[in-house]
This record gives C-alpha cells, sequence and structure tokens, in this order.
C-alpha cells in the first residue's frame, strides 16, 4: 500500500502545480511571528503561575514531537514537576532495525535485527543499502513513538551539536546513534569523551588520519570550537577569546593514536574507536594564555580524557551549552537581559552539577522563563517537529506490517529530508543552520522552495485534495471535550494545532468551514444526526468533508507553523 507521503515525493512538482496552494498562506506572516523583537524579563526562578491545557501544551510541544489530546490532558492532570520528571526519566531502547524486506541477506532473515551482523562481500552495497534504509525508518518510529520523553528531541539536539555525516556504513551510523541517545539526558562530559573516540566521528572529522608526525587538526579546531567552548570573537592574529591556533595544534598532537575499526568487506560487527601507541604523539604539549598555559604531559591513550577535562573547567563550555539549550528550546535571540536571568544561572548549575544534563534541563523548563506568554509560539517548527506532528498529534493508524510499518517511516523521514532536515545527514560540522546562522536562525525553515512542500504535505495528508489522506478526521473530532458545540470544537482544535490559543475573531472566520452561513447550532443538530448512526457511508462523508475544510484551514493559518 502506498502512503500519500511517498505518492506526493514521487509526484511533487505535478502536484505543487495542480494543488491551489498560491496564496493560501502569507510568506511574511510565518517569519513576522518569530522575527520581532523580544523583551522579556523573567528568568531561571520556578514557574509558579497557572499550570493548565496550555502550558501543558507548550511544555509538550517543546519536548516532544506533536503531543496529543490525551498526553497533554494527562500532563495537566500530573503537574508541572511530575511531567517534567517523567520527560526528563532514563529509557530503555528495547529493539532494534530489523531487516523488513531483503532477501538476499543470508545472515539476518526478516523480521530479526541486523546490527553487528557481518555483511556477505559479495552483496556488501546492497546489504548496507538496505541497512540504511532500515535504520532511517526505526529511527523515525521511535521520534514518533515517544511517550512522554524528551529524549529523542535531545537525540536529534545531540546530533546536531555533534554532526556527522559523509560515511554511510550503516553500524558506524547506528553506533554513532545510540551513543548520542545513551547520553540524551545524560552527562556531557562523558557525552564527549565517547563521542571523541567514536568510530564515525573519528572518520567525519578525521580523526584516524591524526598521528605522530602528521597531526591532523579537524577535530581538535571543532571540538573547541563547536562542540565545547566556542569560538568567541577574533582579538588577534588567529587569537580569539577562548583559545589560539596554537591550541589547535597541541590538541591535535593530545588526541593523536586513536583508529576506527569497522569497516572492512567482512567486518560488519560493533565498530569501536582503538588506541595505537605507535601512533601517539608522546610530546610535551603547552597550551596558550587563553587556556593558562597548561601543561600536558604524555599520558598516552588517557591523554585525551585528561584534555576533556580541563576543557570542562573552563568557564566558557556551561555557557556555551546553556546558549545551545535556549536557542533549541525556548527561543533564538539571547540579549543581555537573557543572559544575565537565564544563561548563567542555567550554566551554574550545569557546573554544580558536574554537567548532568537533568538538573539544568529541569531548571530550564520548569523556570518562570519558559512560561512567558511572548514567547510561547516564538520558534518555527524544525522539518521533524513539522513531519513528525501530522503523524503522532493526529494518532495516524500505524501499519503491524513490518515492511508497510517501516516503508511509511521512509516516506516521513524522506519528506522531512525534502523540507531540509535529513537524519545522519546535517549540512555541515556546525549542523542545521537554523540554530546559529544569526540573525535569521528559525526562519531558515521556511523559503520558496519548502513553504510550498509544507503547504501541500498538510492538504495530502488531511485529504484536502480530494484524495483520502491518512487522519481519521472524526477520531480526532471525538479526541476533543465538546465536539458538538461548535464553538468548544473549533477552540479545541486551536489548542491541540496553535501554539497560541485562538482569538474570537479567529473562531467566527472559521466557524463557515462547518456551517457555511448557518446559525450555531445546525453543527450541533448535524453532529448528532451522524450521532445516531456513525457508520453510514453518507453521514461519515458528510461530516467528514466538514471537518477537513476545517483541518486544513486551521493548517495553513501561519500559526500552524509555529510552536
Amino acid at each position: 500500500m502506498i502512503s500519500p507521503i511517498r505518492q506526493l515525493l514521487d509526484n511533487k512538482d505535478r502536484l505543487l502545480k495542480e494543488t491551489d496552494i498560491d496564496g493560501s498562506i502569507d510568506f511574511d506572516a510565518v517569519q513576522d511571528k518569530v522575527s520581532a523583537p523580544l523583551t522579556v524579563s523573567t528568568g531561571l526562578e520556578p514557574y509558579t503561575g497557572s499550570w493548565g491545557y496550555d502550558e501543558a501544551a507548550h511544555l509538550l510541544r517543546r519536548s516532544i514531537y506533536g503531543p496529543t489530546q490525551d498526553q497533554i490532558l494527562q500532563a495537566v492532570d500530573d503537574g508541572l514537576d511530575a511531567t517534567i520528571a517523567m520527560l526528563l526519566s532514563d529509557r530503555t531502547l528495547e529493539d532494534e532495525p530489523l531487516n523488513y524486506n531483503y532477501l538476499l541477506d543470508n545472515r539476518v532473515p526478516i523480521g530479526e535485527s541486523w546490527v553487528y551482523t557481518k555483511v556477505d562481500p559479495a552483496l556488501r552495497n546492497q546489504i548496507r543499502n538496505y541497512r540504511r534504509r532500515s535504520l532511517y525508518a526505526w529511527t523515525i518510529d521511535h521520534m514518533i513513538h515517544h511517550e512522554m520523553s524528551i529524549i529523542e528531541k535531545m537525540t536529534l539536539f545531540w546530533h546536531n551539536h555533534l554532526p556527522t555525516a559523509g560515511f554511510n556504513v550503516p553500524n558506524y551510523m547506528y553506533k554513532n546513534y545510540i551513543t548520542l541517545r545513551k547520553h540524551a539526558v545524560g552527562n556531557f562530559k562523558q557525552l564527549i569523551k565517547e563521542i571523541t573516540i567514536d568510530p564515525l566521528m573519528l572518520r567525519y572529522l578525521d580523526g584516524r588520519r591524526n598521528r605522530k608526525g602528521a597531526p591532523n587538526e579537524n577535530y581538535a579546531r571543532e571540538l573547541m570550537e563547536l562542540f565545547v567552548l566556542d569560538k568567541g570573537p577574533q582579538v588577534g592574529d588567529g587569537d580569539y577569546t577562548t583559545y589560539t591556533e596554537l591550541d589547535v595544534i597541541e590538541l591535535a598532537k593530545i588526541l593523536t593514536g586513536w583508529v576506527d575499526v569497522g569497516a572492512g568487506e567482512t567486518e560488519d560487527g560493533e565498530p569501536y574507536g582503538e588506541y595505537r601507541q605507535g601512533r601517539h604523539d608522546t610530546s610535551t604539549k603547552t597550551l596558550s594564555h587563553r587556556l593558562g598555559n597548561k601543561v600536558f604531559q604524555n599520558a598516552n591513550e588517557e591523554e585525551y580524557i585528561q584534555l576533556i577535562d580541563f576543557l570542562f573547567d573552563q568557564a566558557p563550555t556551561a555557557l556555551f551549552l546553556a546558549r545551545e539549550l535556549y536557542r533549541w528550546f525556548v527561543y533564538y535571540e539571547i540579549d543581555e537581559t537573557v543572559t544575565t536571568n537565564v544563561i548563567e544561572p542555567l550554566a551554574q548549575i550545569l557546573r554544580d552539577n558536574d554537567y548532568e544534563l537533568q538538573p539544568a534541563l529541569s531548571a530550564l523548563l520548569g523556570s518562570a522563563h519558559f512560561y512567558d506568554f511572548k514567547l510561547r509560539g516564538g520558534m518555527i517548527k524544525n522539518p521533524m517537529d513539522f513531519t513528525l506532528s501530522l503523524i503522532s498529534q493526529y494518532k495516524v493508524s500505524i501499519p503491524t506490517d513490518l515492511e508497510e510499518r517501516y516503508s511509511l517511516m521512509l516516506d516521513i523521514y524522506e519528506f522531512a529530508a525534502a523540507i531540509q532536515m535529513q537524519w545522519f545527514n546535517p549540512p555541515d560540522v556546525a549542523g542545521w543552520k537554523a540554530y546559529y546562522q544569526s540573525p535569521v536562525y528559525y526562519q531558515i525553515w521556511i523559503d520558496s522552495v519548502t513553504l510550498p512542500l509544507r503547504q501541500l504535505v498538510t492538504k495530502v495528508v488531511v485529504g484536502a485534495t480530494g484524495e483520502p489522506g491518512i487522519i481519521d478526521v472524526i477520531e480526532f473530532m471525538e479526541s476533543t471535550s465538546n465536539p458538538q458545540d461548535i464553538y468548544d470544537l473549533i477552540t479545541d482544535f486551536g489548542r491541540i494545532l496553535h501554539p497560541r490559543p485562538l482569538s474570537e475573531e479567529q473562531i467566527e472566520l472559521l466557524k463557515p468551514f462547518l456551517i457555511p452561513g448557518l446559525p450555531d447550532f445546525e453543527w450541533t443538530e448535524e453532529y448528532f444526526i451522524w450521532k445516531e448512526d456513525p457508520t453510514d457511508p453518507d453521514k461519515i462523508k458528510t461530516i467528514s468533508e466538514k471537518l477537513i475544510n476545517l483541518i486544513n484551514q486551521l493548517m495553513i493559518m501561519p500559526e500552524y507553523y509555529l510552536m
């Protein structure tokens, strides 16, 4: 069975021409929603305001992909503290990506996991190809079925912060993913120690080429500039506020000696980083004044650990991570007030807890600043948030058949890639530009290519193109609190789909999509006509068409693109 998303991907040029999307949303309207300067004086002090549907929905939109009505209501009942504790609780992976359709892998029957299983050299490329597809599908499946956990969003956060790409060997990619996910809400320092000798990172930033007598500076530079310290402004020739070019040279020497193992023709078992003494520079290394003229004596395979411990003792490290977390979960603009009230105290929490993430995330997500009304709806949904919300928010029925399930997940993966966010392939070592490219930041997600595709996919999945969609609009209606009342129904739809409540004016403008030119009670009558015989095809068609029109309209409003 071919999903509507696959049909869209295969026929997007034709569908874009044939589908009426021109003028359905003002391009600038989305941009303007997140580009206005904000003055937010609240800080990291605990939030003590009201806790209701809108606050719970805001927390879950920023923490999981496409929260459902049930999840939001559960969070309301549980309360703020219990919900945050649930979001941050550790979750152990209990499954692995499977062979879902490749018959020629004689070592992995269909339905079983291929993870760390060697490949037949004669079919190496074909086997690796299906395993990559399996990994993509499995990853998306986990992102959709996240329960109440921030781990999936934090795993993507780390993939953006510590990106790898280009070496598309499935066992390497899986190993890297597992490392990121294992430490998603764990310890930042330990994550850096493991990612430094991660086999995929050793490939991506040439750590495997870094050896005595021929140092390669790629990883040393990015470790300081993008992963731990932040570069800071340039204040002199080769001199920045956090390190110098001399430090890049000396760090490269400290990091020598490591290679990856596991990419040979018959070596698709678990890859690993291996230390080789003959490749390590055993000389004394001296850092610059920016790093206190620190001297490192040879420590062989333990030397990189000593280096990372030292870097985490530097003041910029915690501030850098605090800013990165803020831009991921709150807003892109960080002014002096936010720095004083949020970033600096958040950095102190990181230091006080030796870079354990849970205390810092708990403080940020439970802060008065996080719930400031001005910040709600201040982020444009990234492609993963946008695409996965279409599936999880509406509780789209997922096939139980393995091949059909993985095929749908692959379609979702490929659509997110089409609108510029491809898991396992970030654009460069700095990650996605929306999280660092000043001054536009999140606005990068919306352009003349991606906006029409976003508009088209909402019409396709809801069934507004005349072809069947994948959203059960009646089930979605029935998930609301009072579906027979048109005002309550539209209000609830708006609360689920938009980051801020609909205004009275917006509600009035939306009513005609259900009852064109008729009084409100007509909707109640129509609802109960369907309710009397909810299996009647004609009644289902009549009420579904109205709901499709309403939901489609809600999804082409600028607010739907925000969270």
